[in-house]
């Protein structure tokens, strides 16, 4: 029943009760869990990968950037196939891919394996994200930013539950083992949850916050690409996601280029951990409560006034990094604030979209543009290639900078000029005017 229950006398879905659209958004975030090593795990298997076949750092890292380029500029094909068939067979496909590219990593003895590899694992990204983002944003008009939120924190913090069991295997049983068994064990896992997933269909009567600002009126794609509204968003996210993707792929180098990475720590009387294994668990929890509190604020305090606290605190965190990331405490709590300030990106901006194009083509819109995210992953080997003495200092400040300006624009540019755009589409009851003029179309 893709589609979910269905009037016979009509043809048209019966409402869901408000119950089973909290289990498909828990479904989604499971998913959104087990895909997430795919990203977040991937640090851990960098410098064991060197070690192997000494294929350069830039050059490992580029299979990262090229699974995240895959992962989000695909993505509004697969929200395409998604608005039409459901999220079913769409998932089920990202299941299959997933596996396929992981196993395909355990493999690889060269760079052309390790790319195709990338290609592969961020198809099957591409498909289990989109899908779970766009059903949130749907089941839940009225809390919009805390189900894309609670969808994203899943594939930001699921990964912290894995981290130390992966660390263990690649320690035990090499790098190849753990790649092959965690690729069956999560495509596995998602496979069977996507036959439990259905088309959106909310409870009627439900309603936003007031202080969301939300269009009337259904873009396409093609309506909403010819908004000047939509690319200011995208240059805002393809700036902030640049910072936290450096982060995520380079956090395992820069330990290691301060002497930190093998460094044993104990918490609480515990077993001794290196630091580099404790840092990515707490960055990861921190990247995945970020996304659903956020969510929640911005339902409450507004989008745009949240991105200006978050945006600025992510700079705030990346300069304190680079003035105390040498000692173990500092690298710890400033390598978690950045993840803390940077992880809405990933619950704020898919809500924003919906607010301001509608949600008849979430899937693919949002999609569109989550695909900043590839944009800003071409920083991420760029970043290897400027710290290549080990210096990190000019990546953290122009980082930096660029956070705390994207941060400024969010809040006094892009939110009046989004304001008269969703009042001029509503006034009009169409989504752009016949001449072009206006807020939502640029002259």
């Amino acid at each position: 029943m893709p589609g979910g229950a269905t009037n016979l006398s009509s043809g048209s879905p019966v409402p869901r009760a408000d119950s089973f659209r909290w289990l498909q958004l828990a479904l989604g975030i499971v998913c959104m869990a087990l895909v997430a090593n795919l990203q977040y795990g991937w640090t851990l298997f960098v410098n064991p990968l060197q070690e192997r076949h000494h294929f350069g750092l830039s050059a490992i890292q580029l299979s990262f950037s090229i699974f995240v380029i895959i992962e989000t500029w695909l993505v509004p094909v697969e929200g395409w196939l998604v608005d039409r068939l459901g999220p079913r067979p769409v998932v089920a496909a990202g299941a299959v891919l997933a596996a396929f590219g992981w196993v395909l990593d355990s493999w690889a003895d060269s760079l052309r394996q390790l790319y195709a590899a990338a290609v592969i694992a961020g198809l099957g990204a591409g498909c289990v994200y989109g899908t779970c983002m766009a059903n949130a944003v749907k089941w839940f008009p009225d809390k919009r930013g805390l189900a894309a939120g609670l969808t994203a924190a899943g594939f930001g913090a699921g990964s912290a539950l894995t981290v130390i069991p992966i660390g263990n295997m690649i320690r035990a049983s090499g790098y190849e083992q753990t790649f092959f068994f965690f690729g069956i064990l999560q495509g596995a896992c998602i496979l069977v949850i996507s036959l439990f997933l259905i088309k959106p269909n909310p409870p009627p009567g439900v309603v936003a916050a007031a202080r969301v600002v939300l269009t009337k009126i259904d873009y396409s794609l093609g309506q909403m690409l010819r908004t000047p509204v939509f690319w200011l968003t995208y240059a805002l996210f393809v700036a902030v996601a640049a910072g936290g993707l450096m982060a995520a792929a380079q956090i395992g180098p820069i330990a290691k280029d301060y002497g930190l990475a093998d460094l044993p720590v104990s918490i609480l009387g515990a077993a001794s951990l290196p630091l580099l294994t404790l840092t990515v668990m707490i960055d990861n929890l921190a990247n995945g409560l970020t996304r659903p509190l956020c969510g929640f604020i911005s339902d409450w305090l507004g989008r745009e006034s949240t991105m200006l606290l978050v945006f600025v605190g992510e700079g705030l965190a990346l300069l304190g990094l680079l003035a105390f990331g040498r000692h173990p405490a500092g690298f710890v709590i400033f390598a978690a604030f950045v993840f803390l300030c940077w992880g809405e990106i990933f619950s704020i901006f898919p809500a924003l979209c919906a607010d301001t194009f509608g949600v008849k083509n979430a899937a693919t819109n949002v999609g569109t543009l989550y695909t900043a995210k590839g944009m800003g992953s071409l920083l991420v080997p760029l970043a290897s290639v400027i710290s290549a003495q080990g210096n990190w200092n000019l990546v953290f400040f122009v980082c930096a900078a660029i956070a705390i300006t994207a941060g400024i624009v969010a809040k006094w540019v892009l939110a009046p000029m989004r304001r008269r755009c969703i009042a001029e589409a509503n006034a009009r009851g169409s989504a752009l005017p016949a001449a072009g003029a206006g807020q939502c179309a640029g002259a």
